[in-house]
């Protein structure tokens, strides 16, 4: 089973690294690290992630994950799009954390689906044709999308119950002892105190229009 990783600039690790440490184990699992160029991907400040293939050379997957990010430039540049257009047609499942769901609605994936996607870009989700939900994790037909970052491992897990069953995907689980705890009950625009909200409300739409800004004058 080919599983493909899209990496591209300024994604969220959390989004990859997540789904990939749920499914990569996974039986007769071959993982690939795709992305438009052969060279180290920035993800974050620093972070770098190192591509396996590229989208020219990866034409077919069983599982597609796009993770999330700040992805207006690559909503612009449309290189990721295209990819999925040309692979998603042919997948079993294409998956989607956090803001990942605007790039496969980009390439029309979401159609005339539900999705789910961080709750601060909602709108932008709906202006590119989904119908948008609030859940966690929506599965629609073959497509499962995942809400925000930590929502990743969430929709991964889902999916390795679907693909090897639910005694694999507890297994798993355990594995990764992912049993949350959480110091706080921030964690849903629905539970956090207004000035909370408000405060990452503003953090986002800074970052997104710097890469508006750069877009523009690149």
């Amino acid at each position: 089973m080919d599983i493909a990783f899209v990496l591209y600039p300024n994604m969220t690790a959390l989004d990859l690294v997540g789904p990939y440490d749920v499914l990569s184990p996974g039986p007769d699992v071959t993982a690939h690290l795709v992305a438009a160029t052969p060279d180290p991907v920035l993800a974050g400040s620093a972070m770098r992630l190192v591509p396996t293939t590229t989208f020219d050379e990866l034409d077919h997957a069983d599982v597609i994950v796009v993770p999330g990010g700040e992805p207006y430039d690559v909503l612009a540049d449309g290189a990721v799009a295209a990819w999925l257009r040309k692979v998603h047609p042919t997948a079993t499942w294409t998956t989607s954390v956090c803001t990942g769901s605007t790039l496969l609605a980009s390439a029309g994936v979401l159609e005339g689906k539900r999705a789910t996607t961080h709750w601060a870009l909602r709108d932008l989700l709906a202006s590119l044709g989904a119908e948008v939900s609030t859940d966690r994790v929506v599965r629609d037909g073959s497509v499962l999308t995942a809400a925000g970052v930590s929502a990743g491992i969430d929709m991964a897990l889902t999916l390795a119950g679907i693909l090897w069953g639910d005694t694999v995907a507890q297994g798993i689980q355990l594995a990764i002892e992912y049993d949350p705890e959480p110091p706080y009950d921030s964690g849903s625009v629905e539970k956090a105190a207004p000035e909370v909200v408000d405060f990452v409300r503003g953090v986002i739409a800074s970052g997104f229009s710097a890469d508006k800004d750069e877009a523009a004058t690149a």
